[in-house]
């Protein structure tokens, strides 16, 4: 195989990890939601080391540990970012509706 051949697998490759981070974002959106609504903390420092830990020992390689976890920590900490972003909208949702109670959607 050439370098063409190689970058056209690593294409398909970037394709797969672009959809599954986007399937993760969806799943972040929907524990956003139920944070907020139940009042817990967007940050859970526990579930993230929970994570890294995890990730460190399914790791087979032949990325290290350390850029495995500089990885994950790049994804968790975006993910954290959408849940905050989910809360913000919901919280804003919830004064509009306070503020204008006898607004109806049409």
């Amino acid at each position: 195989m050439d370098i063409e051949d190689w970058r056209e697998k690593i294409d398909e490759v970037d394709t797969q990890i672009l959809e599954l981070i986007n399937k993760r974002s969806e799943f972040s959106i929907q524990i956003g939601e139920i944070k907020t609504d139940k009042g817990i903390p967007i940050h859970s420092p526990e579930r993230e080391k929970i994570i890294m830990n995890r990730m460190q020992q399914e790791n087979p390689g032949p990325l290290s540990d350390d850029r495995v976890l500089r990885i994950f920590e790049r994804i968790i900490d975006e993910s954290r970012n959408l849940e905050k972003d989910i809360a913000k909208d919901q919280i804003s949702n919830r004064l509009h509706k306070i503020r204008h109670p006898k607004q109806i959607k049409r």
